[in-house]
């Protein structure tokens, strides 16, 4: 039987376990589905944020690549405007550029997270988006 979240509307994939990081703002699952190793060289989780609910400016040395499979949510790259997120939605991040992604505030969002080219290095992680640039951005 497939899960579901708060709002009745069923998922794809697991919501895994709450995350626990100062890296995010409200109520985000991951669930791992893929972990790096020397064969695959990526990583992809199902990441679900609650409304409002939105990860820290942070870059990928390897890049990145974004899957919406649920809800609505936001994604920005720094210095230029912020993207609607819609199920079906791919987004490409290129290697270490500075970006955020999260819920809407009236939606959650679900999305798989490719890591990838991890022999590049781990995430880093910059500072969170504040409310009043969150709310800027999603209005």
């Amino acid at each position: 039987m497939a899960e579901q979240h708060d709002q009745g509307k069923e998922v794809i994939f697991p919501r895994g376990q709450k995350i626990t990081s100062d890296h995010f703002i409200g109520q985000v699952w991951l669930a791992r589905l893929v972990s790096g190793d020397d064969v695959f060289n990526c990583s992809i989780g199902n990441v679900t944020f609650e409304p409002g609910a939105r990860n820290s400016w942070h870059k990928h040395p390897g890049g990145q690549i974004l899957l919406v499979t649920g809800g609505l949510g936001c994604y920005q790259e720094r210095g230029k405007p912020v993207q609607l997120l819609r199920p079906g939605d791919v987004v490409r991040i290129m290697p270490n550029i500075e970006h955020w992604h999260g819920a809407s505030p009236d939606s959650w969002l679900s999305h798989l997270a490719i890591s990838t080219c991890l022999d590049k290095g781990e995430v880093e992680w910059l500072e969170p988006v504040t409310d009043e640039a969150y709310r800027d951005a999603a209005s």
